[in-house]
């Protein structure tokens, strides 16, 4: 992915899909954005309860990832680290899913991973650069994600 700084109207990414129009100071993607664009049912975003779970399952992940040899453990101690900012609720107004989103969840989980690879990002060189998908998602599916997500936040 490839992103162009626009200093009025925030950043051009460019994915697979094209261009895409990102506010600045976003820490989520093009996949993110998509889905606020497309699917604005309620403007009801999804619960803090919610998003804290996604978290600490994101930093779950990561550490058993590391130890497993999937990801280097500096990308591991990265993601879980934002994971955790992530599950102590301090980044929730960069969760713009609507709660009536479609399909099993892959916008919110796709959500996660930009945030997550965002922050992970702030503290690695560029060699090291964490993906969303690629290092964040790994091993995961929306189908698992999310209802492991749920099961956590009714705790």
């Amino acid at each position: 992915m490839v992103v162009v700084m626009d200093k009025d109207n925030g950043r051009t990414e460019h994915d697979s899909m094209g261009p895409l129009q990102v506010p600045a100071e976003a820490l989520w993607g093009a996949q993110t954005q998509r889905a606020v664009n497309n699917f604005p049912v309620s403007g009801r975003p999804m619960p803090a309860r919610f998003i804290a779970a996604l978290g600490l399952v994101k930093s779950a992940a990561a550490r058993i990832n590391g130890r497993l040899g999937a990801l280097s453990a500096e990308r591991a101690q990265a993601i879980d680290s934002a994971a955790t900012e992530v599950a102590a609720n301090r980044h929730d107004a960069q969760f713009p899913v609507d709660i009536y989103q479609t399909g099993s969840g892959t916008s919110s989980n796709m959500n996660a991973n930009e945030v997550i690879a965002s922050l992970a990002n702030r503290h690695l060189p560029t060699e090291l650069a964490v993906h969303p998908n690629d290092h964040v998602n790994y091993g995961q599916s929306s189908n698992d994600v999310i209802p492991t997500t749920l099961r956590v936040a009714a705790v």
